[in-house]
């Protein structure tokens, strides 16, 4: 190393050596630029694969729906299928019954899942090892098959209703599917081991020390978990909670056939569009507007969730 380029680095130690290398100080300052094209060749090379995949299944068929979107039946470009969704009003109650059905999921499966989380996470590790695998359980059966289980089971002479007779909560059969309740039990039952898993993951990573400290400070159990443990845990809670969302927005099977089709979502009205009608302009500009959706509300989730780990982060001790 020539005293030039030791100087340099020691003048502006925290400029990367390919910068500084390209000083007309440094001889060496075309052979290190030329190192570092070949090494961004290297990794592009490495990635395109990956980058292939990715343009193949998804930037291709994702840019096909879109111009599917704006084709008339005769084949001319138009916009009748976004002006057919903002003029009838059964579009509106479609998207409304498709946001209504994953917010009130989302809401159960918050309800339900954040306690059985804690409780795993209090158990011991092999406790709660055994536990995990009766909530991962549901996963590898078949959705088909636990959809039309719940079907037998809420049904007005199913296992439910007759059990409730017998034992006097009613007395004569409830209609528990076939409408938004049916739906709701199902979707809940799919969704709920998405949410216990990341919520669960990022309970067991706090560290019980704050917990201690926290207690040593002279704080209940009470106002530990609220103050402490519950704050550390909000990040697999939100996480959670964003996953099930998404994932209810294009449901199909469950609220298909626990609803009877007294639930339309948008996935149904997709299918029949395609199936029914075999209009797939109409079906691909409902996707659009789902898509659209979708990453919209995902884009201010995370704006949301930024803020409030920088504000949390501008609170903490």
């Amino acid at each position: 190393m020539n005293g030039a380029t030791t100087t340099r680095e020691l003048r502006d130690p925290g400029k990367p050596a390919s910068l500084r290398g390209s000083s007309p100080e440094c001889p060496n300052g075309a052979e290190l630029r030329r190192d570092a094209l070949g090494e961004r060749l290297g990794i592009l090379c490495l990635a395109a694969p990956a980058l292939l995949l990715v343009l193949v299944t998804m930037v291709l068929p994702v840019g096909w729906l879109f111009w599917l979107s704006f084709l008339a039946d005769d084949g001319s470009m138009t916009l009748e299928h976004y002006r057919r969704m903002l003029e009838q009003p059964s579009y509106a109650r479609t998207f409304r019954t498709t946001f209504e059905v994953s917010l009130l999921t989302t809401g159960i499966c918050l309800l339900i899942g954040y306690p059985l989380a804690y409780f795993l996470s209090q158990l011991p590790r092999r406790a709660a090892n055994l536990c995990m695998i009766a909530v991962l359980l549901p996963l590898w059966t078949s959705l088909l098959v636990r959809t039309y289980a719940w079907l037998v089971l809420l049904q007005r002479r199913g296992l439910v209703n007759t059990w409730a007779i017998e034992m006097g909560l009613w007395t004569e059969p409830v209609a528990l599917v076939h409408n938004l309740t049916g739906t709701l039990i199902g979707t809940v039952h799919v969704m709920l081991p998405f949410l216990v898993l990341p919520v669960y993951g990022s309970m067991i990573a706090i560290d019980r020390d704050y917990l201690k400290a926290a207690a040593n400070l002279g704080a209940g159990p009470v106002r530990s978990f609220w103050t402490v443990f519950f704050p550390l845990s909000l990040p697999g809670l939100a996480t959670g909670a964003l996953i099930v969302f998404i994932l209810c927005l294009g449901f199909y099977i469950t609220p298909a056939v626990l609803g009877g089709g007294k639930v339309i979502m948008v996935s149904s009205r997709i299918a029949n569009d395609i199936e029914i009608f075999f209009n797939w302009g109409a079906a691909s500009a409902l996707g659009v507007v789902l898509l659209v959706l979708t990453l919209a509300f995902m884009l201010i989730a995370t704006r949301l969730l930024r803020r409030s780990s920088v504000l949390g982060g501008a609170h903490a001790p």
